[in-house]
Parts: structure tokens; C-alpha cells; sequence
């Protein structure tokens, strides 16, 4: 049976082969998770803040070092928490992905099997 659309969230890049393989992973077991593509519907700074409670993380380490937005425009540089929260609502694509978000958890599904933890 399949479980509730709204217990399960992920944040998903279509075009991100391990974010496609943890929507496989979780569509496999039966579930329909709530589909956020965040390079469309980027979130806002209060939502990354609350998905960041959930994963207990600051928002530097949600960062993906390896983009050219952050080497063109935050490498080297030294912000504080709100700053890097900023950056990622203004620059989405710096997200890590996919994140998986159920009820008051979250992970981030690198590799794709770490978000069976929360099944």
C-alpha cells in the first residue's frame, strides 16, 4: 500500500543521477513522495532553515563546493550562518540534493540507500 504523498518530501534535481536514483529508491518501496524541483521552485531562506533543523546542519555544509557559483563567487570567503543561507536561496543550485525530508527528519540521500534510514 502506498503511503501518503505529504509524509515523504524530496528535493530533487531531475538532472542529478543520484537524486534520480533515491526517487527510484523510494518509488521501488511504494512511495509517492512530494516532489520538489528546487532549481524551479527554489526554497526560500525560512524553508531552508527549517530543512536544515531537520538534517542538523548549518547551512555551509549543505553547500556544493564543487559548483562554479561557488567558485566564482564564495570561495575563500568566510560567512556566518544567515550569509550562507542567503547564498542558497539566491543560488539554488549550490544545494546538496537530494534531500529527504519525512515528518521532523531529514537526510540527504548521497549515497541513495542512506534515506532508507528514515523509512
Amino acid at each position: 500500500m502506498s503511503k501518503p504523498a505529504s509524509t515523504i518530501t524530496i528535493y530533487h534535481n531531475p538532472r542529478c543521477s543520484k537524486s534520480r536514483a533515491t526517487l527510484a529508491l523510494l518509488e521501488e518501496r511504494g512511495i509517492t513522495p512530494q516532489i520538489i524541483e528546487y532549481l524551479k521552485t527554489p526554497p526560500t531562506e525560512a524553508e531552508l532553515a527549517a530543512v536544515l533543523k531537520k538534517l542538523g546542519m548549518n547551512a555551509r555544509d549543505l553547500i556544493r563546493t564543487g559548483e562554479d557559483v561557488f567558485k566564482d563567487n564564495f570561495q575563500g570567503r568566510t560567512l556566518d550562518n544567515a550569509g550562507w543561507l542567503c547564498a542558497l536561496a539566491e543560488n539554488p543550485i549550490l544545494i546538496e540534493r537530494p534531500i529527504v525530508i519525512k515528518e521532523e527528519r531529514a537526510i540527504i540521500g548521497r549515497p541513495p540507500e542512506k534515506v532508507l534510514e528514515l523509512l
